[in-house]
């Protein structure tokens, strides 16, 4: 297969992908090795060359809340996209030179700080330009608004890279991230959506009552359900639609919270992270019955923030009747990098990179936008 844009054609390709999820806190750089006239054949990724994780600075992720909660004006999003531009790109160099790599080009996520479907909007800060003078090489970025160009979702745009890395054997992956979603290959369809909370506001909870940015290992969540604001809440309009749907924290996040806060705090502490974490288990296993009867024989892998959290995979677990192991692959918060990488190499060479079932989209489109050093 041939590259749209000037790219060699005589070794795989050394591609960094840079994801910053619905958790907000920080940005996950991956180096892989990509063999392009391999994506015919479904299994292009030939190795991972290096993973990196850069936490934002407190300022940096309080300035990134307010912007998902509407309190940054059109000044402090302009800003903000500058310093996020730069945060991605100081990580980025930081692990090509650990590794002495030159990479062939990037793919940029940004951090996504409003999310409106239904309004055929999204908005995901970073600066390729910053990317591609600190790289020297083509950043491919703003990879999800074609899809809403087509009526879609605009996400999840990982499933159809998850084909690409697990194989042909039936498989259901979670992720909890600062927003859960599912995605299920049953050996001939995948089916694969957002299914509502997943740490967002439990490390919202944290930070308001923990003072923490989140509850390690979900120990303070000891307490009792409460199962009549369990119901409440589920009875929320997003699971009444049905897929495909995506959702973040501009319906699950700090709004959320502080609507929430006058009944959260009548009860015990280790009682409202135990009721949150809950809600989220709760959301996932109704949303995941959507998907019965499941394929036999079916793997079932968690990656994400959530699956530290002991408190929620418990409630997981005797929610779901599917087993969930760690999803062990890649190591922790690579996983969506490398996938973003993937979808890079896909638009490069000028191939589709959403799913139509999955997004919703009226067709299949090559993604993303692109900046030249």
């Amino acid at each position: 297969m041939h590259s749209r844009i000037p790219l060699p054609e005589d070794r795989p390709w050394r591609v960094l992908g840079l994801m910053s999820g619905t958790s907000a806190d920080g940005v996950d750089v991956v180096a892989v090795e990509v063999d392009p006239v391999a994506f015919p054949d479904g299994r292009p990724l030939r190795a991972l060359l290096g993973h990196q994780a850069a936490p934002y600075p407190e300022t940096l992720k309080t300035e990134v809340l307010a912007a998902a909660s509407n309190r940054l004006d059109p000044a402090g999003l302009c800003i903000l996209q500058r310093r996020l531009g730069d945060h991605h790109a100081r990580a980025a160099a930081d692990l090509c030179a650990a590794l002495n790599l030159q990479p062939d080009l990037a793919s940029l996520h940004g951090q996504t700080v409003q999310h409106h479907p239904t309004e055929g909007a999204t908005l995901q800060l970073a600066d390729p330009y910053v990317l591609a003078e600190a790289l020297g090489c083509p950043v491919v970025w703003d990879l999800r608004r074609r899809d809403l160009a087509l009526g879609g979702q605009g996400a999840p745009l990982v499933p159809l890279p998850e084909r690409w890395l697990r194989g042909a054997e039936p498989w259901l992956a979670l992720n909890l991230g600062g927003i859960a979603n599912l995605a299920y290959w049953d050996g001939a369809r995948l089916q694969a959506w957002d299914t509502g909370p997943g740490m967002s506001l439990l490390d919202l909870a944290a930070r308001r009552w923990l003072g923490l940015a989140f509850d390690p290992g979900g120990r303070t969540a000891s307490g009792d359900v409460h199962p009549e604001l369990l119901e409440r809440w589920l009875d929320h309009s997003y699971f009444h639609q049905a897929p495909p749907k995506s959702t973040g924290r501009e319906v699950f996040g700090e709004a959320w919270l502080i609507a929430e806060a006058g009944v959260l705090e009548a009860i015990p502490l280790a009682d409202r992270l135990a009721t949150l974490a809950a809600f989220s288990a709760e959301a996932v296993a109704r949303e995941t019955a959507r998907l019965a009867p499941l394929a036999r024989g079916l793997r079932g892998l968690v990656s994400g923030g959530g699956a530290h959290h002991e408190r929620l995979r418990s409630e997981l677990a005797s929610r779901l009747r599917l087993p969930l192991e760690a999803d062990t692959a890649f190591p922790s918060g690579a996983r969506e990098a490398v996938s973003w990488a993937l979808l890079g190499a896909a638009s490069a060479l000028g191939l589709p990179g959403n799913l139509p079932e999955v997004t919703g989209a009226r067709r299949p489109a090559v993604l993303g936008s692109w900046v030249w050093p």
